[in-house]
């Protein structure tokens, strides 16, 4: 079995992220066989369709402008192989988010017509809509990186030479994620604050009203921002991760085919893990969330189980290639492969304590959201003071989770045990997408079923399922910071020994006393800042044009008011796509421009600034995301009836806050992801031009 492994490890690869692709192909298949609804039904979420669709075609038109002189830069500057790997990384992403899109935006209607018979069926199909996306994107990405680096060597590179290739294919994913998550991120909050401030706030009608001129862009930015966002970047952490352990794995033992084939078969392996688990998602009595949970557990232990001979048979006897103290951690001998089973527990132990964290910090059953919910009683101000401090309360665990993970595979491996874990992390990514791509489908279910005006007993299945979509949301985007954060970490360590290996063997330093690496910190720190608060401010300016239209119509055309009148969703859409594409622009070449200013200046200032974005980076993003759901759920609290309940002073307070929230949560705070690995994977690219 050993030297079955050995000899077609790739295959395995390809077979299980086939496997991936063929799921998502059937239960697609099977999702489009359900009856989408009435024909008020349908034309509501054709608009959506077609509002995604316009959204994402312009979107990728910009990207591949960008793209192709990115491929012929890195051609001239590198080779062609990373070049082409570059495309591939690109094409890949997209077109899981781009087809898994598609599929969220079509089951929404169903998923409202299925609710009609109870809430076990409109489960499974907003589960399965949502797990079309998962596997599309953890099958795409492995079936980019295996099927690129089996191509690579049978071409006659080495597996050094091809690794390095396969850098290139990790930043033409980051590249459609920093894109995906900025564009996506703006024109779903745009949407939403625009709608939320005049439709709410000033008109006094509830969410999802169909004479609310925003509520289809709204609706749309739902998709583009948690479908094909979380998407991007999920398939970006995934193939960058892969592709991180290969490059450490190769770079720290002899045993090079074994090791560069390891993350593959692990991924590989999990997959499978992940699409028995989709068939665990079911409910007899109700309880959505443990339905979901219960499907992630199922798949997490299925992966633990396989992990075990997959390890035993690969990595049994190793050999240490390299006297690094970073990649040998100074031991004498090289991990045994019972510590390195150990480490992959250890990445599914963090995925566990993440969501359980997230959920603490984000869910209306607990203490944080509790007492924001309470802090709108006195005012709009309190609220906000509240919400903030909660944000910056929910790093602290999460810190001291990753501090404990980290520690401990290193403890047991060495960097490559912290390398292996993150791959182990990053098994369930299938699933965690598919969580995620849940909360938009049963969000426009629930609109859908709003303004076809549906019978009560509907929206008394939709309103559950949007509710636990939203803890799951706001849990999943938890999972993506912690992946990004490990996974960058990798790559830190990937860049020092790069770094060395070109340098001829000279070791450079990094030490903290250093003018340079602290001048390195500070920068690294400052494009956090600087990248979050352009992004928030391009909701601001979007958010404000739809506001205009929005008052625009109201004014011009009393009719809406009283129905007699259809409003104009398609101008909103327009306007929100141009604001947001005109937008990312310049906050997606911070993490590209700055890392390659800074590292042709001093390799060492390099160093600095990727601890400092990394580091930086990670607190931002946690406390935006966790406190904009904190924001949102206290608002949804209230609404259900506590603390005063909907048209109350403490309603109007926690509208404020959620409005405050929802470029923490939805565009700043998931876009730093991203950010913080494409400096990584940028730093890594240029390492020739340092030395």
């Amino acid at each position: 079995m050993t030297e079955f492994l050995t000899d077609y490890g790739i295959i395995v690869a390809l077979a299980c992220a086939g496997a991936a692709v063929l799921y998502g192909i059937v239960t697609s298949r099977w999702l489009l066989a359900k009856s989408p609804g009435n024909e008020e039904m349908q034309e509501i979420s054709a608009a959506v369709q077609e509002g995604a669709q316009a959204y994402l075609r312009t979107q990728y038109t910009i990207i591949a402008g960008v793209a192709v002189v990115l491929v012929v830069l890195l051609a001239l500057a590198l080779n062609v192989t990373t070049a082409i790997g570059f495309a591939i990384g690109g094409l890949f992403s997209g077109a899981a988010g781009f087809i898994g899109m598609n599929v969220s935006v079509r089951a929404n209607c169903r998923v409202a017509e299925e609710a009609r018979n109870g809430i076990s069926g409109a489960l499974q199909v907003a589960f399965r809509g949502g797990a079309v996306t998962g596997m599309l994107v953890a099958g795409l990405a492995l079936l980019g990186v295996a099927g690129y680096y089996g191509i690579l060597l049978g071409t006659g590179a080495t597996e050094k030479e091809s690794v390095d290739a396969l850098i290139g294919l990790g930043f033409g994913g980051s590249l459609i994620s920093v894109f995906a998550r900025l564009g996506g991120g703006i024109f779903t909050k745009a949407a939403d604050v625009g709608a939320d401030l005049v439709g709410k706030v000033e008109a006094g009608i509830p969410e999802d009203d169909p004479r609310n001129p925003a509520v289809i862009a709204d609706n749309v930015g739902d998709n583009v921002g948690d479908c094909a966002g979380m998407a991007a970047d999920l398939f970006e952490t995934y193939a960058v991760t892969a592709v991180a352990v290969m490059l450490l794995g190769v770079l720290t033992f002899n045993e090079v085919e074994l090791v560069a084939l390891y993350p593959l078969v692990i991924g590989g392996v999990s997959l499978i893990a992940s699409i028995i688990g989709t068939y665990a998602v079911r409910t007899r009595t109700g309880n959505v969330e443990r339905a979901l949970y219960q499907g992630l557990f199922v798949s997490g232990l299925l992966a633990a189980i396989a992990f075990y001979p997959v390890t035993q048979w690969m990595m049994a006897d190793l050999s240490f290639a390299t006297d690094s103290v970073l990649l040998t951690g100074g031991a004498s001998a090289a991990p045994e492969a019972g510590a390195l089973y150990l480490c992959t527990l250890i990445g599914i132990g963090i995925t566990a304590g993440l969501f359980f964290i997230t959920d603490y910090f984000t869910s209306t059953r607990f203490r944080p959201v509790r007492t924001t919910a309470k802090a709108s009683v006195t005012g709009h101000a309190t609220n906000i003071i509240q919400g903030l401090a909660q944000g910056y309360q929910s790093t602290a665990l999460p810190a001291i989770l990753l501090a404990l993970g980290i520690l401990g595979a290193n403890e047991l491996a060495g960097i490559y045990g912290i390398a292996v874990a993150v791959m182990a992390q990053l098994s369930l990514t299938g699933l965690i997408v598919a969580l995620d791509a849940f909360g938009p489908i049963t969000d426009n279910a629930g609109g859908i079923a709003e303004m076809a005006n549906l019978p009560e007993e509907v929206r008394a299945i939709t309103d559950p399922l949007d509710a636990v979509g939203n803890t799951t949301k706001a849990v999943t985007k938890g999972y993506a910071i912690g992946s990004a954060v490990l996974a960058a970490l990798v790559l830190f360590a990937a860049f020092i020994e790069e770094l060395q290996e070109a340098a001829g063997g000279e070791v450079i330093p990094f030490d903290l006393s250093s003018p340079e690496v602290l001048v390195g910190l500070l920068i690294g720190g400052m494009m956090v800042y600087l990248f979050a608060s352009i992004s928030m401010e391009a909701v601001g300016r979007a958010g404000g044009l739809v506001v205009e239209e929005v008052r625009r119509q109201f004014k011009e055309n009393p009719g809406i008011m009283d129905r007699t009148v259809k409003p104009d969703y398609a101008t909103c859409v327009r306007i929100v796509t141009a604001a947001a594409q005109k937008e990312m622009i310049v906050p997606a070449l911070i993490p590209i421009v700055i890392p390659v200013v800074v590292g042709l200046l001093s390799a060492q200032a390099l160093g600095g600034l990727l601890i400092g974005v990394i580091v930086v980076g990670f607190f931002m993003a946690v406390s935006m995301t966790s406190g904009g759901g904190a924001w949102d759920n206290a608002k949804k609290l209230i609404e259900d009836g506590e603390f005063g309940g909907k048209g109350s002073d403490a309603h109007a307070a926690a509208v404020t806050g959620d409005t405050v929230g929802d470029p923490y949560k939805d565009t700043a705070g998931p876009a730093i992801n991203p950010m913080i690995k494409v400096a990584n994977i940028v730093a890594l690219l240029i390492i020739p031009f340092l030395v």
